[in-house]
């Protein structure tokens, strides 16, 4: 198996630019929310890059996929994080909007990943 196969994969490509994304709308929230909102936020946007390479390291693509399951959920972590500075004042509908576009087609990548992986291999 190829080392550090997860570079080559699109979704992880994707998901290191949600990252950065998220990053960047972090830096507009307030000082006064940094170890709450804006650290979960952070945790959870990482956590999406991290268990695609965690789990493309295990040994079969049924093993990856729970890791994009994983991946996934933290993707949905990171909208309720927005919704919630939403609520609070701290972003605007704008901005939830630009995430959660992003998030969405992030998600969906996702999940055809792992349908991909899950699809039984062709005998010939």
């Amino acid at each position: 198996m190829k080392t550090f196969r997860f570079r080559d994969f699109t979704v992880y490509k994707e998901a290191r630019a949600f990252r950065k994304l998220v990053r960047d709308q972090l830096k507009d929230f307030p000082q006064s929310e940094k170890y709450r909102l804006i650290d979960q936020i952070h945790r959870s946007s990482l956590s999406i890059l991290l268990n695609i390479a965690e789990g493309s390291a295990k040994g079969s693509d049924l093993d990856f996929a729970r890791y994009l399951h994983i991946a996934i959920a933290s993707v949905n972590e990171v909208i309720a994080g927005f919704d919630a500075a939403l609520d609070d004042g701290i972003v605007t509908v704008q901005q939830l909007h630009s995430v959660e576009t992003t998030a969405e087609r992030l998600a969906k990548q996702i999940g055809s990943f792992i349908k991909t992986l899950r699809k039984p291999i062709a005998k010939s």
